[in-house]
């Protein structure tokens, strides 16, 4: 079996990769991807404490599915979104988008 300190250092690298994403690209497309990749990391860790946590129950699979379901509609808002943007401005640069400031 697996130890559960593996699990957290893939979840570590998966959320230092999602953080560098966020900082480092301009792409919104490449934002969104940035974001799911930090949600995945949160997941990892939900699932690997609940597995290794035996008097807990499912507690952490539910909150994995919630955090699933969630992440789904949030793809789908911000694809929805970048296709608005990309319509009205002719880019998803985030730096080059000036009319969304008040």
């Amino acid at each position: 079996m697996i130890n559960l300190t593996y699990y957290l250092l893939i979840s570590a690298i998966l959320f230092t990769i999602g953080i560098y994403g966020l900082i480092s690209k301009r792409s919104f497309i490449r934002l969104l991807i940035s974001i799911e990749i930090i949600f995945n990391a949160a997941n990892l860790n939900l699932v690997a404490f609940n597995t290794y946590n035996i008097s807990s129950g499912l507690g952490g699979h539910i909150f994995a599915m919630f955090a699933i379901a969630i992440a789904a509609a949030e793809a789908a808002v911000g694809l929805a979104l970048s296709v608005t943007i990309f319509r009205s401005n002719g880019t998803i640069d985030v730096t080059k988008l000036r009319k969304l400031r008040g």
